[in-house]
C-alpha cells in the first residue's frame, strides 16, 4: 500500500482549487440508472471511490465513457440488463447501495449487497428500506443481500426516524418513477442532496423543497437524459482551509462556497483564523495564535462530521482546551489515537474527545483508520515537527483528489511512496 510522507514545518500559501463534491456525483452517476437516454455529469472528481461507481455501472449493463481527463462522465442506461450488484462491487463502498431505489423503481425488482465502507459505526440501511416499504417494495434480506420487489412503487408520506443522507437520496430517486406523490419528512438537508434533486428535476421529475426538512417529489412514468455539474465538494474546501489554519499560513480556497459551510466557518473564525469570501472562493489565513474551540457534530446545516477529525487536529495547536461532540457516527475517533502517537494531548470518552492544545506535535508513522482520519493525519504532519509517515492511504484516495499535488503546490513538503507487493 501507498504511504503520504510530509515533513512538517511549511507554511502554506497560494491558491488550491477544490474538486467536484464526492458525496454529490456518487448519487448523480447512480440517478442515470433512472433512464435509458443519455446523461452527462460533468465535474467529476477522479476518486477510487468513483471507478467503483463506474464498474457497478457497467456491472449492470450501463454503456460509460468518459473524458481523457476523467472529470466528464457520460452515462447510457438503456441496454441495462442486470439488477444485481454483488458483494464484491457494494463492500468496498457504502454508497453503491444507493442504485436499489433507481432498480427497483425502474425494472420493479433488484438485488443489492448490503454495503460496506470506512470502518466509522454501523450506519444500518433500515431507514431505506422503511421508506421503499412505505411506497409498496416487497423487501426480504437474505444472505447478505437485500432483495426487492414491486410492480410499481406508489407515492407515499415517509417521516425519517433521522436526517439520513443516504435515504434521502435513495427515496428521492425512487419516488421519482413513483406513481403519484411522495413527501419525505426529516429529510436531510445537505447540499449534495439539492445538487440530485435538481439533476431529477432535469431528467422530468418534479422535486420541491429540497434543502429543507421536507422534500416532495412527483413521480413520472419514464425520466428524460440530462446534463448536470457536481458542485464543489465542500468538505475538501474545508479540509484545505485547515491546512492554511494549522500551518499558519494564507490560502485563497478556489471554488468553496461559504454557503455550504456556514458553520464550519464559524467555529474556524472562534479559533481566530480569518476566513473572507474570494471572488474565487474563500480566503483563509491564520497568522497569531488559535483559540479553543468547542464543536459539537450535527446534520446540516450544523457542523459536518466529516470535518470533525480535520477541526481536532487544528485544535491541539489552539491556546486552551477544547472539546469536540460527536453525534452522527458512534465510531469516529479512531484517529484520536493516532495524533496521540505524535504528540497530542486528547482524551476521549464515548462520544466526547477533550483536546489541550498547544501540543509540541513530532512526526511519527501513523495509520489511516477511514478516510477523514487519513487526511487529519496528513494535516497533523504539516503542523509535527520532523517526518510523519501516514499508511494506508488507499482511504485517503477514495475522496480526495491528488491531494499531495495540491499540498505541495501550496510549499509542503508531502510526497507519495509507492507500496510494494
Amino acid at each position: 500500500m501507498d504511504t503520504i510522507v510530509i515533513r512538517g514545518g511549511a507554511v502554506l500559501d497560494g491558491e488550491v482549487t477544490v474538486s467536484g463534491a464526492k458525496n454529490a456525483a456518487l448519487p448523480l452517476l447512480f440517478s442515470t440508472l433512472l433512464t435509458p437516454h443519455r446523461c452527462v455529469v460533468r465535474n467529476v472528481p477522479v476518486l477510487r471511490d468513483i471507478r467503483t461507481a463506474v464498474a457497478v455501472l457497467r456491472h449492470l449493463g450501463a454503456r460509460v465513457e468518459s473524458t481523457a481527463d476523467g472529470h466528464e462522465i457520460r452515462v447510457e442506461a438503456g441496454a441495462v440488463d442486470r439488477s444485481e450488484a454483488p458483494y464484491d462491487l457494494v463492500k468496498t463502498m457504502r454508497a453503491s447501495f444507493l442504485v436499489l431505489g433507481p432498480l427497483l423503481a425502474r425494472f420493479g425488482r433488484a438485488r443489492v449487497s448490503t454495503p460496506g465502507g470506512c470502518a466509522i459505526g454501523a450506519r444500518p440501511v433500515d431507514l431505506h428500506l422503511a421508506g421503499l416499504q412505505k411506497m409498496g417494495a416487497r423487501i426480504r434480506i437474505t444472505e447478505g443481500y437485500v432483495e426487492a420487489e414491486a410492480d410499481r412503487l406508489r407515492g407515499a408520506k415517509i417521516v425519517l426516524d433521522m436526517p439520513s443522507v443516504g435515504a434521502t437520496q435513495q427515496l428521492m430517486m425512487a419516488a421519482s418513477l413513483a406513481e403519484g406523490t411522495t413527501v419525505i419528512e426529516n429529510a436531510a438537508r445537505e447540499p449534495e442532496n439539492v445538487c440530485l434533486a435538481g439533476a431529477l428535476e432535469r431528467m422530468g421529475a418534479r422535486v420541491s423543497g429540497a434543502g429543507t426538512p421536507e422534500i416532495t417529489v412527483e413521480g413520472r412514468p419514464e425520466l428524460d437524459g440530462a446534463d448536470v455539474t457536481v458542485i464543489p465538494d465542500r468538505i475538501e474546501a474545508g479540509t484545505y482551509m485547515v491546512a492554511a489554519a494549522i500551518t499558519g499560513g494564507s490560502v485563497v480556497v478556489g471554488g468553496a462556497r461559504g454557503d455550504h459551510l456556514d458553520a464550519f466557518t464559524a467555529k474556524l473564525r472562534e479559533a481566530g483564523v480569518t476566513v473572507r469570501e474570494d471572488p474565487s472562493g474563500v480566503r483563509v489565513s491564520a497568522r497569531g495564535t488559535l483559540a479553543a474551540a468547542d464543536v459539537k457534530t450535527m446534520p446540516h446545516p450544523g457542523f459536518p462530521t466529516d470535518l470533525q477529525a480535520q477541526f481536532m487536529a487544528l485544535m491541539t495547536q489552539a491556546a486552551g482546551t477544547s472539546t469536540i461532540t460527536e453525534t452522527i457516527f458512534e465510531n469516529r475517533f479512531l484517529h484520536a489515537q493516532e495524533l496521540v502517537r505524535m504528540g497530542a494531548e486528547i482524551r476521549a470518552d464515548g462520544n466526547r474527545a477533550i483536546i489541550r492544545g498547544r501540543a509540541a506535535l513530532s512526526g511519527a508513522p501513523v495509520m489511516a483508520t477511514d478516510l477523514r482520519a487519513s487526511v487529519c493525519l496528513v494535516l497533523a504532519g504539516l503542523a509535527a515537527r520532523g517526518t510523519t509517515r501516514v499508511a494506508r492511504v488507499y482511504h485517503l484516495d477514495r475522496g480526495y483528489e491528488r491531494v499531495e499535488e495540491k499540498l505541495r503546490a501550496l510549499g509542503a513538503d508531502i510526497r507519495r511512496e509507492a507500496g510494494t507487493a
